[in-house]
């Protein structure tokens, strides 16, 4: 599809919170079995008075709630009261600088006052608009910093901001954690290592115990991984994770963490400014066994691609599979997805996009075990797919992948499995938003191992990422359904709904409308009643 008409710019609309749930007019019939809520974060608040937002992820953090209820559906929205949303409503200006809009000093405040804020220390958002995740019985809306914000999944009220700092040795941590099915949380964040050398740590919180102890107060390190610069760590949005490896891939795009710690006192940069590329790193992927906390010796390399999201890692035969949503080369793709960019008419989008890297799913296949007897030839011996691992003689192992999806100019992203069965372990389905020149416009199903896809798209439609819900006495990997939000501002009174589809095929199942606009969602969760 094409979109000359621009629909898609409603995504990047301020909206208003809802004083209460409003009622979603139902079309179809909801699975019976089908109860609990979908919770979903995104931007909400674009501008602050006169002044703007000028990245995808600067606006402020909205939460989103659909109930389903004995075939009834409600939606519910709240601003989370982070400290930079509070500030900014109290003041009536951008108080806290955010990924790619910087906040200047408070105009009224005199000359003198204004150089000495310039000197306090970076304050670092809490805007927690990209993923919702539970820990314990608590439920968290995050950011990738250190702050995480406690929130009540039924009222959407904001509890509390928790500081991960003051629990675990990391400066920030991703928003996308691994939650296995007792409960026990693991993330990876950047901290200082060894001789003030930067390093990641992956950090563990368990579940719940007896004593019914907050988790997070016996949250720790289990293992450390190097960084391939000294002072310049990389950008990292997500991780993998098995039953007994961890994989952790460091890509190109850089921190420089001396512009960091300088721009906010010196020019007033934001978190956009002080990312960088390192042209000749490529890639390098780092393993470490989960149990023993250990890292392997082993020295993957392969070229230079973004990466934002994991499909699914899991091992089979003395080997680790990790299916990744890349995007080719060293240049930053946050650099293409300022609010401008998005807005622009569709030629112009088209345009921009044609100059970013470009994205392709892809499965890289990882030997556990080497002997140097084999150098110069391919490690991989799986029958079933074409990835390579070749032995140099500098003891690096080169992979090449095997690409599983690709498309020019269009991406599988956001790609959600059905985890609770199948997280960490071989598996031959995942759903993911498909994003044409960067504009959402239709829903994937990819078969990994056939490389089969089936799609969900309408003409002036743009969904969100599909969250997988199992049927609860499924026997099948896709027997269930596949959540969406969905905005469609061409027609009629009711600009956004929720869509369910049958996870087998992609059929709609039903409808779910609400005659208010939402704004553009990154993840979120189903959380089952």
């Amino acid at each position: 599809l094409s979109h000359p008409a621009g629909g898609y710019k409603k995504l990047f609309e301020t909206v208003e919170e809802l004083s209460s749930p409003v009622t979603a007019h139902v079309t179809g019939r909801i699975p019976t079995w089908l109860r609990g809520s979908l919770l979903r974060c995104g931007p909400g608040l674009f501008e602050v008075g006169s002044e703007p937002f000028y990245h995808l992820f600067d606006g402020q953090a909205l939460l989103h709630k659909f109930d389903f209820k004995e075939g009834h559906v409600t939606y519910h929205r709240r601003f989370v009261r982070t400290d930079a949303y509070v500030r900014a409503m109290t003041e009536k200006r951008i108080v806290i600088t955010e990924f790619g809009t910087y906040a200047y000093p408070d105009p009224c405040k005199n000359i003198f006052s204004r150089f000495f804020s310039y000197f306090k220390g970076v304050e670092v958002t809490d805007n927690a608009l990209v993923n919702v995740y539970p820990v314990g019985e608590d439920y968290y809306a995050c950011t990738e910093t250190n702050f995480i914000t406690r929130i009540n999944p039924d009222t959407l009220e904001t509890i509390k901001q928790v500081d991960l700092c003051k629990y675990v040795s990391v400066n920030g941590a991703t928003a996308h954690p691994h939650i296995e099915n007792d409960g026990t949380v693991y993330n990876i964040g950047n901290c200082f290592g060894k001789n003030f050398s930067l390093a990641y740590n992956i950090i563990r919180i368990p579940p719940l115990q007896a004593d019914k102890e907050d988790p997070m107060n016996k949250s720790e390190v289990v293992v450390q991984f190097p960084c391939s610069d000294r002072f310049k760590p990389s950008y990292v949005h997500s991780f993998g994770l098995t039953p007994n490896y961890i994989v952790f891939v460091e890509t190109p795009v850089k921190i420089n963490l001396l512009k960091f710690l300088s721009s906010w006192s010196l020019w007033g940069a934001n978190y956009m400014d002080c990312f960088e590329s390192n042209e000749t790193m490529g890639v390098w992927l780092h393993v470490a066994e989960k149990k023993k906390g250990r890292l392997l010796n082993l020295k993957y390399r392969t070229s230079a691609f973004n990466l934002f999201h994991h499909i699914n890692t899991y091992e089979d035969n003395g080997f680790l599979i990790v299916d990744l949503c890349t995007w080719k080369g060293f240049e930053f793709v946050y650099n293409y997805l300022y609010l401008a960019n998005l807005r622009a008419n569709w030629d112009e989008v088209k345009r921009q996009a044609e100059k970013a890297p470009q994205p392709e799913a892809r499965r890289y296949v990882l030997p556990l075990s080497i002997d140097k007897a084999d150098t110069g030839k391919n490690l991989v011996t799986l029958p079933y797919t074409t990835a390579t691992a070749t032995l140099r003689s500098d003891e690096t192992i080169w992979l090449e992948p095997e690409v599983i999806f690709s498309g020019p100019r269009h991406a599988f992203e956001f790609p959600q499995i059905n985890y609770r069965k199948y997280g960490g372990k071989p598996y031959t389905y995942t759903y993911g938003l498909g994003l044409n020149h960067f504009v959402p416009d239709r829903l994937c199903k990819l078969n990994v191992k056939t490389k089969e896809t089936w799609v969900w798209q309408e003409p002036d439609a743009y969904p969100s990422e599909p969250i997988f819900v199992s049927h609860p006495d499924a026997l099948e990997e896709d027997d269930g359904v596949v959540l969406s939000i969905v905005i469609s501002p061409g027609a009629g009174p009711k600009p956004a709904f929720l869509l369910i589809l049958n996870a087998k095929d992609m059929s709609e199942v039903a409808r779910a409308e609400v005659e208010v606009n939402i704004p553009v969602t990154f993840h979120g969760l189903f959380k089952r009643a």
